[in-house]
């Protein structure tokens, strides 16, 4: 008769070769999307790298190894440090704001109120649009002649006009404004989706012990809307991050490199005037940004997680 740690030991080794070939046939299904991703995101990474450490200007084979000198020169460089700090900003500024908005947004969306289904189409069709075709809307509206809409809106009430997009900190506004006007709809669609499934018994009870909306907003609806707030979040700062045609349509950079961003600036640097290798070294020090950016934000929104479970 055999001892029940000897039986215990027994299924363990046979648990073993289970595992290993539950592991192995995981590995084979995602050896598919590894081979992928390797293909189109690990390969044209390394090779931008080693060609951000030369002087390679995309078209001609003949180019040498020079270390570090693209590198050096994106740090000298005032319009590509211009372009760094605005991006940051945008990425920074649209992520709060829409946040901020969103969730105010959503909650009063779902409350019951005439017309609050047109209002929810409303509101998410806004960022429908290409950002192209909005950021081209949006520069006629903000045009710094006495033509423009908003322009024409200030002379009738008796106003100072305003150079909305030939003025530095007035086209970085315009800029975020407009992003903000087009996606705090489609993100309070988002947290829409989230406070319907926040269970009706809640509220009542809350009710009962005599909260009122406020604390029903910050002990209840919050906590429940942490992952979608970590959703949204991440989704605001990815695309925040390498956004490229709303500012380039709307103000084209200007004026001079106040709206320029970073991916403007690596087509610009890289195919525009045919120097692959700063553009290149730009990409990879965007790319390590990014990296950092989130991983930040995700531990952040992690934390906050864990703290309201």
């Amino acid at each position: 008769m055999t001892s029940p740690s000897a039986h215990a030991a027994a299924k363990r080794n046979h648990e073993i070769p289970t595992s290993i070939a539950e592991n192995l046939t995981s590995m084979w299904f995602l050896l598919p999307i590894l081979l992928v991703f390797s293909v189109l995101t690990i390969a044209p990474l390394a090779q931008s790298f080693v060609y951000s450490l030369t002087d390679y200007n995309g078209y001609s084979d003949n180019f040498n190894f020079i270390g570090l000198d693209n590198y050096i020169t994106v740090f000298l460089d005032a319009s590509l440090l211009s372009s760094l700090g605005f991006t940051l900003l945008y990425a920074f500024s649209v992520t709060l704001i829409v946040t901020c908005l969103a969730i105010p947004l959503a909650v009063t969306l779902n409350k019951a109120m005439w017309g609050r289904s047109f209002a929810r189409s409303l509101f998410f069709f806004l960022g429908v649009p290409a950002q192209a075709i909005i950021g081209l809307i949006w520069q006629y509206i903000f045009s710094p002649l006495d033509s423009g809409v908003a322009n024409r809106i200030l002379k009738s009430l008796g106003m100072t006009t305003i150079q909305w997009l030939s003025e530095d900190n007035w086209a970085r506004f315009c800029v975020i404004f407009v992003a903000v006007w087009m996606q705090v709809g489609w993100h309070a669609t988002l947290y829409l989706a989230y406070l319907q499934t926040i269970p009706a018994d809640l509220y009542e009870q809350a009710r009962v012990d005599g909260a009122n909306n406020r604390q029903q907003f910050i002990h209840i609806t919050l906590p429940q809307l942490t992952g979608g707030i970590v959703t949204s979040m991440f989704l605001l700062m990815t695309s925040a991050l390498k956004i490229y045609d709303l500012p380039f349509t709307l103000t084209g950079g200007g004026p001079g490199y106040a709206t320029n961003t970073l991916t403007q600036s690596i087509i610009l640097r890289g195919i525009g005037q045919s120097d692959y290798g700063l553009g290149s070294a730009l990409s990879t020090l965007f790319t390590v940004a990014c990296i950092i950016v989130i991983a930040i934000q995700m531990g952040i929104s992690n934390a906050v997680s864990r703290r309201f479970q």
